[in-house]
């Protein structure tokens, strides 16, 4: 995450309708993982890669944000919020095309670089903006901003399905929908905060190491995020390969995956207001690694379907909690936040290649039961999520903001 330049004073009801705005960012930037998602069977075999090969070339996502997030802070520096997101998160809208367009191992790597730097980075601007006017609020809106990327994961993996069923092509489904993304994005952003940086403020450092308290929390936002990522880019083909689910039908479980994401997080504020943050991480833990136990155990695809539904269910709302507990913890919550997103972004970002090399050397089947094995740490690590409770952080001190300064500064 980056840090976001200070800015005057919003009045209340601009910063509300600059939370709408960071809510249909949020939906559209989902949109564009969950149309890639469903197309990853059609896009192997385009490509004509393995397994394995797959496995390889979807490293180079977590390569390319890797080496780009860095920038989003500069960008952000230079250019003010609102410009930066405007033009990142339509670089990453656009880079959907890529993909699909590749003819083999090498342009698919290329361009999977490219998709994961656009994508690293946009995240990075829209996750600092929606923080900021989470502080400016003064309540937690996180959860829903997460829930609604969950919707636009839904919506285009809906769309991929119907795609897929269909049989379109890709390249042609893709392109498509870049263009009707990239301009619904464009409106979003002209209604988030406009923030600059001071003329005499130092642009941000480059790589700063996270807390220690960043480091615990994070572990838990990946074990979550790593179960999230495989499910997304991996079940369609563990339906296909696994049980000989029809392209159609495999997926479906992607728009499962995704439509149990966007109901838990939707009602995660709620939820967490009446059991507290370390009751609702531990019981999605249970719910995750019980989806994960049927899906490697499911004789038929219906069963796995409602696995990979689970598994959705109960990591939803593990990463917006991480943020929150992250941002009351230790003396830099700034740092912390940074920490976390870092850790759980990067997660997301290798799961798809270490399911697709332990594939390779093992099978799918086992693969599948990592992801079980991590869901189950979400019930062991659950109560370093104490701090993501607003009710168990009454009487702390102010809550910090992204930028280290009260929060509503």
């Amino acid at each position: 995450m980056t840090s976001v330049p200070t800015a005057p004073d919003f009045g209340t009801a601009q910063v509300r309708r600059a939370r709408y705005a960071i809510m249909a960012v949020f939906t559209v930037h989902g949109a564009v993982t969950g149309s890639f998602a469903t197309r990853v069977p059609w896009i192997q075999d385009h490509a004509s890669v393995s397994a394995g090969q797959l496995g390889l070339a979807l490293a180079f996502p977590a390569i390319g944000a890797s080496l780009a997030m860095p920038l989003a802070s500069r960008v952000s520096h230079r250019f003010g919020a609102r410009t930066a997101l405007r033009g990142l998160l339509a670089l990453w809208t656009l880079s959907l095309v890529l993909p699909a367009l590749a003819p083999n191992l090498l342009t698919l790597c290329a361009a999977l670089f490219v998709y994961g730097a656009s994508a690293g980075m946009s995240d990075v601007a829209m996750n600092a903006l929606g923080v900021e006017v989470e502080n400016r609020l003064d309540k937690s809106i996180m959860s829903g901003l997460h829930g609604m990327w969950s919707v636009g994961a839904l919506i285009g993996s809906t769309a991929g399905t119907v795609a897929a069923h269909t049989g379109a092509d890709a390249r042609l489904h893709h392109t498509v929908a870049a263009l009707a993304l990239t301009v619904l994005g464009l409106i979003a952003c002209r209604g988030v905060l406009d923030l600059h940086s001071e003329p005499d403020q130092e642009p941000p450092p480059r790589f700063t190491l996270p807390p220690k308290s960043a480091l615990v929390i994070g572990a838990v936002g990946f074990c979550a995020v790593f179960a999230e990522g495989a499910s997304l880019d991996w079940s369609a083909i563990y339906l296909r390969d696994t049980l000989g689910s029809s392209a159609g039908v495999a997926a479906a479980s992607t728009t499962a995956f995704a439509l149990m994401m966007a109901v838990a997080r939707l009602a995660g504020d709620r939820v967490v207001d009446r059991f507290g943050a370390v009751r609702t991480v531990r019981a999605g833990g249970v719910l995750a690694t019980a989806g994960g136990l049927l899906v490697v155990t499911a004789p038929n695809t219906a069963l796995a379907l409602s696995g990979f539904g689970l598994i959705g269910l109960g990591v939803a709302v593990a990463v917006p909690l991480a943020f929150a507990a992250a941002g009351r913890s230790g003396d830099n919550p700034s740092r912390a936040i940074a920490g976390v997103a870092t850790i759980t972004y990067t997660s997301g970002l290798i799961a798809p290649s270490a399911i697709g090399a332990l594939a390779e050397a093992t099978s799918l089947l086992v693969s599948f039961g990592l992801v079980t094995a991590l869901a189950f740490g979400l019930v062991l690590g659950a109560g370093v999520m104490r701090g993501g409770d607003r009710k168990a952080a009454e009487g702390d001190a102010p809550r910090a903001g992204a930028l280290g300064s009260p929060a509503g500064s």
